[in-house]
């Protein structure tokens, strides 16, 4: 996850600077105007003739040759330069706020009077990320919530908003100098931040942290080789595409057309506002949780949940257990794992959509490739498909298991970042 190197101290930092340079500023205001020495005057006077009338000799002779040669071409031609060094430049910026974890444009950030964005660190594997992890089931954390805000480290009662996922609480009019959030995601928080669907921050709702270095890199190389250009929306036609370039660079096949059928199931999974577009957001969430499928373990997974999301499991397991004998069904596991989501939108129309399986590879994002599930049609059959639902599942394989669900749930959007077994 995301580190917060900007605390209180950098916030100090830069009003004391702003004060120093303003006062600086306006010094240099009410001082008097000093004359140059005589001489210096002199030169001034006797070479300014001289050296304004060469270049402006020139300009006009480059001028006069420029138009006789090209005619009135030359500022038409050098437009579309200016335009594409333009381009390139917003594009570089894009690509950098990528790398860094940071999502918003500039244009879209309030400069006045405006707080500094947190710097974001990637995080990094541990030699012992793969081992397994002993979280107790009958012993809850209940991790106690921070009691200043996480921006200004200033303690206001009633007015600190929680994340559902992490210990932070936030002042709204932070959040809203930060520029990380607009007019629109800052009502939604104060709708649902004390409510039981909760709210997650600008760390918990961003998956895209969660990937290291080497994973990022990985997905920017995808990103630029499918021409991919970041934070801009993706209609069907640019999804179709992207999923046909990665199957044929790791398949080296294209895709059926049964699977252009999902990668279309899996844009209006992303799309549950029939906008006819996928927000940048929903796609890079949707990409992240397909890489960490792809380099982390199960093991791995668990333990990046937070004291939080290990309690809720927690009670979402008791809660299956009813014989208290420590062991679910694996009908009840899926059912767990579907819960993670209520949430989000739950129109029933889209809940055939939300909920296809993962037998695909074209389901698990550029690069997992799963077998086929039991309840698909190319098993052998019911019977078996029952057998397996009754098969037991501990705590441990029930936290392993879930892990990936119940990241995909952390953001706040409607859309469906992951797709959820039968």
């Amino acid at each position: 996850m995301g580190v917060l190197m900007s605390k209180k101290q950098q916030v100090e930092k830069v009003q004391k600077c702003s004060a120093v340079v303003s006062a600086f500023q306006a010094g240099l205001k009410d001082r008097p105007a000093t004359g140059k020495p005589e001489g210096d005057a002199e030169e001034g006077e006797e070479g300014s003739p001289r050296t304004s009338a060469a270049p402006e000799e020139k300009s006009a002779e480059e001028a006069e040759r420029e138009e006789t040669d090209n005619g009135s071409a030359p500022s038409t031609s050098r437009q579309p330069s200016f335009q594409n060094r333009d381009e390139c430049k917003v594009n570089q910026e894009a690509w950098s706020r990528l790398r860094d974890g940071k999502g918003v444009e500039p244009e879209d950030m309030e400069k006045t009077h405006q707080l500094t964005p947190p710097a974001f660190v990637r995080p990094k594997r541990e030699p012992d990320d793969d081992q397994p992890v002993e979280v107790e089931l009958e012993q809850k954390e209940q991790p106690p919530r921070d009691e200043m805000c996480d921006v200004c480290e200033v303690w206001t009662a009633d007015d600190l908003y929680p994340c559902r996922v992490c210990t932070r609480v936030f002042h709204d009019g932070c959040l809203r100098e930060l520029g990380y959030l607009r007019a629109e995601a800052l009502q939604e928080m104060r709708d649902t931040a004390h409510t039981v669907t909760g709210w997650s921050c600008y760390y918990c709702d961003n998956l895209n942290l969660l990937l290291t270095e080497e994973e990022m890199y990985s997905l920017m190389e995808t990103f630029k080789q499918c021409k991919i250009i970041p934070e801009s929306c993706l209609v069907s036609d640019e999804l179709l595409q992207y999923r046909h370039f990665v199957s044929k660079q790791q398949f080296d096949k294209d895709l059926t057309d049964e699977q252009e059928e999902e990668v279309l199931a899996q844009f209006a999974a992303l799309d549950p506002e029939k906008k006819g577009q996928i927000e940048w957001s929903d796609f890079l969430y949707f990409e992240s949780l397909a890489m960490l499928r792809k380099f982390r373990t199960e093991n791995s997974l668990v333990r990046v949940l937070t004291a939080k999301e290990r309690d809720k499991a927690r009670s979402v397991f008791l809660g299956l257990d009813l014989d208290k004998d420590g062991l679910i069904t694996r009908a009840e596991c899926r059912q767990a794992q579907q819960s993670w989501f209520h949430n989000l939108n739950k129109d029933s129309q889209s809940c055939n959509v939300r909920l296809m399986g993962l037998c695909s590879p074209m389901n698990c994002g550029i690069s997992q490739v799963g077998p086929i599930c039991e309840s698909s049609p190319g098993s052998s059959g019911s019977d078996r498909s029952k057998a397996g639902d009754n098969r037991p599942v501990s705590w441990a394989d029930f936290l392993r298991e879930s892990a990936i669900y119940i990241l995909a749930a952390r953001p706040n959007s409607s859309a469906m970042h992951i797709h959820l077994p039968l």
